[in-house]
């Protein structure tokens, strides 16, 4: 039997920070990098959003407390692990029917990161850019935490939205955006009357990771291009800081839909989307 695994015992698991009345940002500090994921609260009149949740290490519901003084509705903006992890504390969970199926799997049941995703996942994500500084997905857990206890628990899908559904809070409807690519069922939240985009994995402003096996790069263009035509005032991400309009333009490469930031592991669909942009070009009025 193999020694158990000892981590140093996290003061806290959750930050969080007040972004205006209505937004409040959660994030586990001790969660690597890769997965540490932006956990969204948003207030409304009648009813809260959690967009994403997490790993599910602890008890997001527990930290959220006085927060959550109503009813609260989890969105998933897509499958993978480090957005899922506490949606079965939910009672209401909404999701794309492409993503649907991951949400209820509770498919992560390890933190070690080559047993979770195998070793040609993990040399994928190295060449992607991403440096690992330890094999686990976290660098600490809470004290009285095993690490050999760490499951991620289904959750129950209650809605299922596709492009064009809303979902009202009372005084804010946000549009639902079919954004895929990184993954296929990945969605936004888009609330028009404010500009703000909440973008989960399509957009964030770091390496965007477009060679999953479930990844599909041509998608992954359109969305891209799709979002350049919004006009954004703010996107609230599923990585890394909140940007404005003027960051996502200035960050969109000619002819190739990339992060805001210029990032290793986006040249294939660099390149791919420069060949579509060519090959639209060629067949305007006008063109040779």
């Amino acid at each position: 039997m193999s020694s158990p695994i000892v981590l140093p015992v996290a003061d806290r698991w959750f930050e969080r920070a007040t972004i205006d009345d209505a937004i409040t940002l959660l994030w586990e500090p001790h969660v690597v990098a890769l997965m540490r994921c932006n956990i969204w609260h948003v207030r409304g009149r009648d009813r809260d959003l959690v967009i994403d949740t997490g790993m599910g290490v602890c008890s997001l519901v527990e930290e959220m407390g006085s927060l959550l003084d109503k009813p609260v509705t989890a969105v998933a903006t897509h499958g993978h692990d480090d957005h899922i992890g506490s949606h079965h504390e939910f009672d209401d969970v909404i999701a794309h029917p492409l993503e649907a199926p991951l949400v209820e799997a509770g498919a992560l049941q390890t933190l070690d990161m080559v047993q979770g995703w195998g070793e040609e996942a993990v040399a994928m994500l190295t060449g992607s850019g991403y440096q690992f500084e330890s094999p686990y997905f976290v660098d600490a857990l809470p004290a009285g935490y095993l690490f050999e206890q760490f499951r991620q628990l289904p959750a129950s899908v209650t809605r299922q939205v596709v492009e064009g559904d809303v979902i009202d809070t009372g005084d804010r409807a946000f549009e639902v955006l079919h954004l895929p690519g990184h993954s296929p069922g990945s969605i936004g939240l888009w609330d028009a009357a404010t500009g703000t985009l909440f973008s989960g994995d399509a957009l964030y402003d770091g390496p965007l990771l477009d060679e999953l096996p479930e990844s599909n790069i041509a998608d992954y263009c359109t969305t891209m291009e799709r979002l350049l035509t919004l006009p954004v005032q703010v996107v609230h991400a599923g990585h890394d800081p909140s940007f404005d309009r003027a960051r996502l333009h200035a960050g969109s490469e000619l002819g190739g839909r990339t992060a805001p930031r210029s990032a290793p592991g986006t040249s294939r669909r660099a390149e791919h989307c420069a060949d579509v942009d060519r090959s639209r070009q060629s067949h305007l009025p006008g063109t040779a």
